[in-house]
Parts: structure tokens; sequence; C-alpha cells
């Protein structure tokens, strides 16, 4: 099925482009979510009408979300969990739990921007990457560790750590 990108979607296209996307893709997320149109004549010539103001618009959005991005700075978040001998935690932590602890730390982001490569099952350092705009990501430090006490020292200690790389 061919459409017409509304913005920017990474591993698809930029904004404008006409891609060809198989139909269930089109049909269950980029038609719902409006971030496409089919392509049939009628939609192109509307996108060639709209094309500023969409382009106007997504530029209004990027910008905020930069200006959120820098807000944000290189944000860490400790997550206490109980956890085995050996570190493995009992469960995993989700995009729901991170969000719920930005939240705790007065940033509001859906749970579908919390990108996660994998599981966090582990206790120690772990990385997310937090999509606020299709051109806009933030890394996210997230600290597993069983207590507040622990999570200190081994915050101390990584601090540590960088200014001897830095050094």
């Amino acid at each position: 099925m061919q459409v017409i990108l509304l913005e920017r979607i990474e591993k698809l296209g930029q904004m404008g482009q006409t891609v060809a996307v198989k139909p269930g893709y089109a049909r269950n997320f980029l038609l719902p979510k409006k971030k496409a149109l089919r392509a049939t004549a009628a939609n192109i010539k509307y996108f060639e009408e709209q094309k500023v103001q969409l382009e106007a618009h997504n530029l209004k959005r990027r910008g905020e979300a930069e200006q959120f991005a820098q807000k944000m700075g290189k944000l860490t978040l400790t997550l206490i969990r109980p956890a085995s001998e050996i570190g493995q935690l009992y469960g995993s932590i989700r995009s729901r739990d991170i969000q719920e602890a930005m939240q705790g730390v007065g940033y509001s982001v859906e749970k579908t921007q919390i990108a996660l490569s994998a599981p966090i099952k582990t206790l120690g350092m772990h990385t997310a990457r937090l999509i606020l705009h299709p051109e806009v990501h933030v890394a996210l430090t997230i600290h597993v560790a069983q207590s507040e006490e622990e999570a200190a020292a081994q915050l101390e200690k990584e601090f540590v750590a960088e200014e001897n790389q830095e050094a």
C-alpha cells in the first residue's frame, strides 16, 4: 500500500515521502494515528496544499521537544527493586515503571515514548531512550538497586569512574 508520510518515521522515511508499506501497518498504525495518508490523487493534492502548515506545525513540535530535552538534561532515575544474591531481579522493569519514576521527579511522558532495547532484569546501570519527537531523542540512565544506600554508593562509584576517564 502506498502512503504519504505526514511526519518523519524512523526506518521508514521523511515527511512528504510516498512509501510502500504493508497494508496492516498502514491500516492499524499509520492511518489511525494520523502519521500518513493513503497515496491517492486527492490526498496528494491535499498534502501539497497543506505542506507549509504541516512543516510549520512539525517545527513547532520539534522546538518544544528540544526545550523539554534541555530542561531534562542528563536524567538519572533510581529504581529500588528486590533481587537475588546474583543480582537478578524478581520480575523486570517495564516502560510503565520508568514512566511512574519520571512522574515522581516531575516529568510527564507517555509510556509509548520510552524505548527499552531489552527488558531490564538485573541490578546496575541501564539506558533507555526517550522519544520526545520523531527527530528528538534523549538518553535516560536507569539505576536499579536493592536499597537507597546501595544506590547512593553505586552512583558515587560511577561518578568517580567518570572523573577518572575525563582526566
